[in-house]
């Protein structure tokens, strides 16, 4: 089953001269980590909108969660958490307090004027994110106090207070240092195990991709491809070993007649694909001065179809 489908989507907005999202189609699955990347402008951040019902679309097929977003945007909003990536937060209130007034406002408790009055499970559950992120020292502190990052710390336990069926991390990290950065996606991807949950990703970071289930580029308002991070990387990469020796010719030689391709630059560059790194290394004899090998990341392939996006456009 697919927890968020979009089909056609359009979005024009008024006096503009083409749509900025132009008839997209794609899908989530059910407990799927899914990202959803572009460069700035390139629709990105207005399907987002649309998705989590911020935004009318202008025609097109779109659900999450099974209800149609617009249609039926009250029972959306009760399934999906959303981090945004601007801050969302009540400044006159402490950050526990915007924390309860979310719970309460998504029906999960009833309202209570403090937190010692609010149910044992709220406030265990309140400060095992507040640990997780690093803010228990700061929970019960006026927003306004908190430095950025430590706001950014508190939307995220915020967004996962009601538990969501479906999780939008707009930007998640942002603001945030690297041992909290860890500390979130250790914790998220818990959620999914244990939960179920589906989680829909757009950032700029492009190796916290790395491990999704399956990525999606939008760019110029068109979808130029969808698959999971391996399938982009073989699509566009080849994989290659960079190796050298002290008896270059012999390592020519040798190469020329297992039938390897190789190119010489400032070393010896074997591109593979069909063959394991492992298994070229094994069939070499010449005693090598240099070994490396070279796996293209997901940032690779996402600049390439980007740049074979901006040709075709």
């Amino acid at each position: 089953m697919n927890t968020i489908e979009v089909h056609s989507l359009v979005k024009q907005y008024d006096r503009a001269k083409e749509p900025s999202v132009k008839g997209i189609d794609f899908s989530v699955g059910e407990g799927e980590f899914f990202a959803f990347l572009g460069p700035n402008g390139a629709g990105k951040t207005t399907t987002i909108s649309i998705l989590t019902t911020t935004l009318s679309k202008t025609s097109g097929d779109v659900r999450v969660a099974g209800f149609d977003v617009e249609t039926e945007a009250k029972r959306v909003r009760e399934k999906v958490g959303i981090i945004f990536q601007k801050p969302s937060l009540d400044p006159q209130l402490s950050a526990e307090e915007n924390i309860r007034f979310h719970a309460c406002l998504y029906g999960m408790y009833a309202y209570r004027p403090s937190f010692n009055l609010m149910p044992a499970a709220y406030k265990k559950r309140v400060t095992e994110l507040a640990e997780i992120v690093g803010i228990q020292d700061a929970l019960f502190k006026p927003i306004k106090r908190l430095s950025g990052g430590m706001q950014r710390k508190l939307e995220i336990i915020r967004s996962l207070i009601h538990m969501p069926s479906v999780l939008f991390l707009d930007e998640p990290t942002q603001g945030l240092d690297a041992v909290s950065r860890r500390s979130l996606w250790e914790y998220i991807d818990t959620v999914r195990k244990e939960n179920g949950t589906t989680v829909f990703l757009t950032t700029h970071y492009i190796d916290e991709a790395e491990k999704v289930d399956k990525v999606c580029i939008i760019n110029h308002g068109q979808i130029a491809t969808c698959g999971s991070p391996e399938e982009m990387k073989k699509s566009l990469l080849r994989q290659q070993l960079v190796l050298d020796a002290d008896d270059r010719d012999g390592l020519l030689t040798e190469l020329s007649e297992l039938g390897l391709f190789h190119k010489t630059e400032a070393h010896i560059i074997v591109p593979y694909q069909e063959m394991r790194a492992q298994e070229i290394i094994a069939r070499l004899q010449t005693r090598l001065s240099v070994l490396k090998i070279e796996e293209p990341s997901l940032e690779d392939a996402y600049i390439e179809y980007l740049k074979l996006g901006d040709k075709v456009a």
